[in-house]
């Protein structure tokens, strides 16, 4: 694996850890929040502001960890039914097109976080916030997706090409990806 490799998958293990050690703090802070409404005092007001922030966060740190280990949902009742390269190909298209989304997700969330760090846009309910450190996370978590997607196309493609020069249809299975 080359350096750049590792550091990948170094970056993506601590944006899982970080991802689920949000989800903690959000299960806490909801268990604190209940406990507080239960004795009839007034619950904090960010609770759930935090909360709303952390999902989006969650979603885009975890991701590129959920594609590397193979966790997204696939519905395969069409593709199950292909033989193995065919399967592998449909794989290949797929994880082009994940790439060409995450590239427009990073251009356009990158344009649009540096337009409010511009600007000074901030988020105003409980908290004021920089709304630019809300949609910053897109772009960061969706960089990584095609750092997953390139790789996956990458093994796709040579299992494609060495089942080609062998003849065979059973070089790799796109599950073992």
């Amino acid at each position: 694996m080359h350096r750049t490799e590792k550091l990948v998958d170094r970056i993506i293990d601590g944006m899982a850890v970080l991802a689920g050690l949000a989800v903690l703090f959000i299960m806490f802070s909801i268990c604190y929040e209940v406990v507080v409404r239960f004795f009839r005092f007034q619950p904090p007001a960010w609770v759930t502001e935090i909360t709303e922030y952390l999902l989006l966060y969650i979603t885009f740190l975890g991701a590129p960890w959920v594609l590397r280990e193979g966790g997204h949902v696939r519905v395969d009742v069409v593709v199950g039914k292909l033989r193995r390269k065919a399967r592998r190909a449909f794989d290949f298209g797929t994880s082009l097109t994940g790439m060409l989304i995450c590239c427009a997700l990073v251009w356009f969330g990158a344009r649009t976080a540096w337009d409010l760090y511009e600007r000074g846009i901030p988020v105003i309910k409980t908290l004021a916030v920089p709304k630019f450190l809300l949609v910053g996370i897109i772009p960061v978590g969706s960089l990584l997706m095609i750092a997953e997607f390139v790789r996956r196309s990458h093994r796709l493609w040579r299992s494609l090409k060495s089942a080609e020069a062998t003849g065979e249809d059973s070089a790799l299975d796109s599950e073992g990806l």
